[in-house]
């Protein structure tokens, strides 16, 4: 992931083989009216978006990465709503939810935060050179046509999507989309299903606090940014992940590591399964920032997060986009 204003090791045992590029899905219906188009295993660039129909409108929640994965996602929900949907929500800038707004426009109108859409502008197309092995179809930057700050509400015609800002926590401000009728919670890349979560440009503290607003809401089904649709056990996995990094960087400071070096000592114990581990060599830069005093979501070095997240991993991590 690029970040606004920034230019684009190994641990114990040498990085395991590139896996194949991951399937394109089918739109699933999982609950009345909400459907899912969830791209497993969910790792970089691998994002999961929705569709909430309604009677009279409908929204798709985020896009994807390259044009091919974007066409097939658009051409997915038009076989659910003839025409293609009226919105599309960003939750947040990374271009992987973003770079697929190309194909739904102008029929849909593209909302954001204020602040994302800023930094969509920012960042342009600076992920494409972070995987330049990925085909990213020559996508071009289509901003937001619609911005607003803390809350938004849509009604599609019996279905409610309440558009919420929740960072700072995988970005500054990060947008989930709560659709109260079905109990269906959109999270963006504020929580993750089977990956781990990435904090490198939000905040651990935002997380956490984040976590306890989306439990407060009572959702039945979790659709994360990332990974498989789960329940509410999703938000205890993310929030489990994150308390164990900040007591990582605690440890860390105390005994004067290096991020990267304490992510190599680290044991990962519970999360040693998840995908993408090396992240913890980028968290532990805002981890250790933010126990320095560095305000949540305030901008850090994402570059040298990234380069130790490669040196972790023994090269530049795998995208199956």
């Amino acid at each position: 992931m690029s970040a606004p204003g920034r230019p684009a090791g190994s641990g114990l045992a040498a990085p395991a083989p590139d896996p194949v590029r991951a399937p394109f899905p089918r739109l699933r219906e999982i609950a009345e009216g909400v459907h899912v188009y969830e791209q497993l295993p969910g790792g970089w660039c691998l994002n999961n978006a929705g569709l909430v129909a309604g009677e009279d409108r409908s929204l798709v929640l985020d896009t994807v990465a390259t044009r091919a994965r974007a066409l097939h996602l658009r051409d997915e929900t038009r076989r659910v709503v003839p025409g293609g949907p009226d919105f599309v929500v960003n939750t947040h800038f990374h271009g992987d939810h973003v770079f697929g707004n190309e194909h739904f426009v102008p029929r849909a109108a593209v909302i954001s935060h204020e602040q994302t859409r800023s930094d969509i502008e920012e960042a342009g197309l600076g992920l494409c050179h972070l995987w330049p092995g990925v085909d990213w179809g020559e996508p071009r930057l289509t901003l937001p046509d619609v911005t607003f700050r803390e809350a938004m509400t849509l009604r599609l015609g019996g279905l409610t999507v309440e558009l919420l800002e929740i960072g700072p926590a995988h970005t500054a401000t990060d947008v989930v989309a709560w659709v109260p009728e079905r109990r269906v919670l959109f999270t963006g890349d504020v929580i993750w299903s089977g990956v781990t979560p990435f904090l490198l440009m939000g905040s651990v503290e935002g997380s956490l606090a984040a976590v306890e607003r989306l439990r407060a809401l009572g959702p039945e089904i979790v659709v994360p940014g990332h990974g498989a649709v789960a329940g509410t056990d999703a938000l205890d996995a993310t929030e489990a992940y994150v308390r164990w990094l900040r007591g990582i960087a605690e440890d860390g400071l105390r005994a004067g590591l290096s991020p990267l070096r304490a992510a190599r000592e680290a044991d990962p114990g519970p999360f040693v399964a998840l995908v993408d581990p090396e992240r913890l060599a980028g968290n532990l830069h805002r981890a250790y920032a933010e126990l320095a005093g560095l305000p949540p979501g305030d901008r850090i070095d994402v570059a040298a997060g990234f380069r130790d997240m490669v040196e972790f991993h023994g090269g530049l991590p795998f995208s199956a986009a």
